[in-house]
């Protein structure tokens, strides 16, 4: 069905709601398991692993928005009905956790060597910077080189045929538009934890945290869409809010850590991370996008 934006809205409060109660739980069990093996300041460990888990769920959540953009052009080009969006992104959602793990294990065995944090800090700056001077180009995924390779092994139809995948067309399994879009969407996926994964790790090594702070944002995907779905260019600076977040936590990893006697206080990480995201919404708002006036 087509998820209207009360039920959106609804769906995203829960999500959000599960992973603060989530937050408390394991900030719980870290004091208790701290307490437990002695730690002389069990309650300021338990504290800042809470914390750490909050400000990753919260650079997540907030790329998260970046990638809902994308999936609002692929579903465009597409033409996919509004009724069967829903149905492309829990399947996309269900790959991503999956990719995710993967991207997740080989940052941690990466983090290993000292190097790779200032590798991972280096990319994560020179990414802000491109995101924030860049010039934005119109998708063409006709010309997108995983489009030509798909058609390669499966034919494709430009028809939908309700909510399928796969149709058989003259006894020839072909690939509908919600699979072409299902495939855009994972491949847009895969391209943003290239960036969000290193981002979490600027703020935790705990693969574990790494790990649920993305679950849990990932979770809440598929209501942020249908939310945000209507009103993204209300957002039209949020981009430049990203990427000061982007630069700031490579920072992090490349300076800032080291500056800071090996680690940067995390409760100044998330109130910076927090008040860039929540300063540049704001500004949206005040300063929203003028339209282009039609020539002619």
């Amino acid at each position: 069905h087509a998820v209207s934006y009360r039920e959106a809205g609804i769906w995203s409060a829960v999500w959000i709601a599960l992973a603060l109660a989530f937050n408390a739980l394991f900030y719980f069990y870290s004091s208790w398991k701290f307490t437990q093996i002695g730690l002389a300041d069990a309650e300021g460990e338990a504290r800042r692993v809470a914390l750490e888990f909050l400000s990753g769920y919260l650079i997540e959540k907030s790329l998260s928005i970046d990638n809902i953009f994308v999936f609002i052009l692929i579903f465009g080009y597409f033409a996919i009905p509004q009724k069967y969006q829903h149905r492309v992104l829990f399947f996309g959602i269900m790959g991503a956790l999956v990719f995710r793990a993967a991207f997740v294990a080989i940052g941690a065995a990466l983090m290993q060597f000292h190097w790779v944090i200032y590798l991972f800090g280096g990319f994560l700056i020179l990414t802000g910077l491109k995101m924030a001077f860049a010039q934005e180009k119109e998708m063409d995924l006709s010309d997108n080189l995983a489009m030509k390779l798909f058609k390669k092994i499966l034919p494709a139809t430009h028809d939908l045929h309700g909510s399928k995948f796969l149709v058989k067309i003259n006894g020839i399994r072909h690939a509908t538009p919600l699979l072409l879009a299902l495939i855009f969407v994972e491949i847009s996926d895969i391209i943003f934890a290239v960036d969000s994964v290193p981002a979490i790790f600027a703020i935790t090594k705990e693969p574990l945290i790494v790990f649920t702070s993305n679950v849990f944002a990932i979770l809440g995907l598929r209501s942020l869409f249908f939310l945000l779905a209507g009103s993204s260019d209300k957002f039209h600076l949020l981009k430049y809010g990203l990427a000061v977040v982007l630069v700031f936590v490579g920072l992090k990893m490349v300076w800032l850590n080291d500056a800071f006697g090996g680690k940067f206080p995390i409760s100044w990480s998330l109130g910076i991370i927090l008040g860039t995201i929540a300063l540049f919404m704001l500004l949206s708002v005040l300063f929203p996008e003028k339209k282009k006036a039609n020539s002619g």
